[in-house]
C-alpha cells in the first residue's frame, strides 16, 4: 500500500509518502510545501494544489490520508486549514484516489500511544518507526504520522476481517 499523508496548512503544508506491506514501511518522500503569506490566499491554494498534484502524479499513492478539522478559538485559522484540506481532497479526487480522514488525537495515539502527545513526541516516534537517521521537519513528521495512522488502521481492519 502506498499512502500520502497530508498535514494541511496554507503557509506550510506537510506531506509524506510511505510504502508499506503492513509490517515494514519505506519512506519515499516527505517535505513541506511553503506558500508566501504575502500572496493572496487563492494564489497560495493554487501553489499547494499544484505541488500536491505533482507528487500524486509522480508517486501514484493508493490513498490520501488527512487529519479531520479540530475546533479552535481562532475561526480564521480553522477556515484556512479547511481550505488547505480542500486542496488536498481535490488533488486526490482529480486523480481518482481515495481520501480518508483521521482525528488528530487518533493520529497521535496511533504513533505515540498518547492522543495528546506534543508535536516533538510525534516527530521522535515517526523517526523511530521509520528508522530514519534524521527527524523530518515538524510539518512533514505530522504528515508521516497521518500516513502511519492509516497504515495501522488498515492493518487492524485486515486482522478483524480475517479472524
Amino acid at each position: 500500500m502506498r499512502v500520502l499523508g497530508v498535514d494541511p496548512g496554507t503557509h506550510r503544508m506537510g506531506f509524506g509518502i510511505l510504502d508499506s506491506d503492513g509490517r515494514t514501511h519505506k519512506l519515499l518522500i516527505c517535505g513541506t510545501i511553503r506558500a508566501s503569506s504575502k500572496d493572496p490566499i487563492a494564489k497560495r491554494l493554487l501553489h499547494i494544489f499544484d505541488h500536491l498534484q505533482k507528487n500524486i502524479q509522480s508517486y501514484k499513492p493508493d490513498v490520501v490520508a488527512l487529519e479531520t478539522l479540530f475546533f479552535a478559538k481562532d475561526i480564521r485559522a480553522v477556515e484556512r486549514i479547511g481550505e488547505a484540506r480542500a486542496c488536498a481532497m481535490l488533488a486526490a479526487s482529480k486523480e481518482g484516489i481515495e481520501v480518508v480522514e483521521y482525528a488528530p488525537t487518533a493520529v497521535k495515539k496511533s504513533v505515540t500511544g498518547n492522543g495528546r502527545a506534543a508535536k516533538e513526541q510525534v516527530q521522535f516516534m515517526v523517526k523511530r518507526l521509520l528508522n530514519l537517521k534524521e527527524a523530518p521537519a515538524l510539518d512533514a513528521s505530522d504528515a508521516l504520522a497521518i500516513a502511519l495512522c492509516h497504515i495501522h488502521s488498515a492493518k487492524r481492519k485486515v486482522l478483524c476481517t480475517t479472524t
